[in-house]
Parts: C-alpha cells; structure tokens; sequence
C-alpha cells in the first residue's frame, strides 16, 4: 500500500469515536469507516464513508449481516484490498476480512453476525437495539484498528499507557 497513515494509533480513540459517530446520526457502518479513516489520517476522500452507506441494519435494512462487520471489511479493503485483477494481495483482505468476521462472532456474546439474529429481542421502530449496536460499532471499530496495527506494526499508544499503569512502562 502507498498510502500514508498515522504510525501511532489509540485503539480507544477509534472505539469510542465510531460508538459517538452512530451516537450522533451515523450509522453503523458508516460510524467505522469514518473512525479508522480519520484515526489513521488516511489520505483518502471523505466520499469514501458514502459507500459505507447503504450496509446499516443488515444491508439496506434486510437484517443479513451487520452493518458494522461490513463496515469493518469495508475498512480493511482500504488497506489491504487491491485494485487491479489478479492482484493476490487479496488474499491478505480475504484473511482478514474473515479474522474480523470470527472474532465478532465469538465476542458479541451471541455467537452471530447475522443482525437479524443479534437485534431479535429489540422493537427496532422503537430503537431498543441503538445500545447494543452502539457497542458492537465500537467493538468493530476496535477491533479492524488492532489488526491494522498489527499487520503494518503500528504503535497502539493504548498498549503504552496500559503498561504504565501496571508499572511497566518506562514513564510514569
């Protein structure tokens, strides 16, 4: 990739601005591309975010799979994805993009990505749901930013401070 981003990144920063973002009239999907594209000072238009809107409530509102792990795959295409056929960085996206997917359905606590499944106790004409989807926005959110840094072996300024309240860390 050619494109330049910020080296040192705080995955709380990225969890809490997507979770204020849906809070704030964004939705899902669009709260998570916006905060990794701004939190990562990416070099890319904010039009971007548009193509992010049309994947809230399960894709155009047919409850398939959530907004915000598509948000997340969407996120990670910028990075990882390619732009010419035949590319095989794909696969690197392709890997990811199913990390992410796993990792959210193991740690929602309901074993689904499927927003169907995940709002189905909730009037969503009531927006019952926006609590629990505020917080899987932030979990996704959160966790696209850590596989980024990982992969591009970017600092998570969290890890530091982390450190330092355990009394690890070389600052006080």
């Amino acid at each position: 990739m050619n494109m330049k981003m910020n080296q040192e990144i705080s995955v709380r920063k990225v969890t809490e601005d997507a979770e204020n973002l849906f809070r704030n009239g964004f939705f899902c999907s669009e709260a998570v591309v916006s905060s990794i594209r701004s939190n990562f000072g990416l070099e890319v238009p904010e039009e971007v975010i548009m193509m992010a809107s049309g994947f809230p409530v399960g894709v155009g509102r047919s409850k398939c799979l959530c907004g915000a792990v598509s948000g997340g795959v969407l996120s990670l295409g910028m990075f990882f994805g390619r732009t010419k056929p035949g590319d095989p960085k794909v696969e690197k996206n392709l890997a990811v993009a199913n990390e992410l997917h796993d990792w959210f359905k193991n740690n929602n606590g309901k074993n689904a990505v499927c927003c169907r499944i995940l709002t189905k106790e909730f009037d969503m004409g009531k927006g019952e749901h926006k609590a629990q989807c505020i917080r899987f926005t932030g979990m996704v959110a959160g966790k696209t930013a850590e596989i980024i840094i990982r992969e591009f072996h970017l600092k998570n300024t969290d890890a530091e401070k982390e450190d330092v309240e355990k009394g690890d860390g070389k600052k006080a």
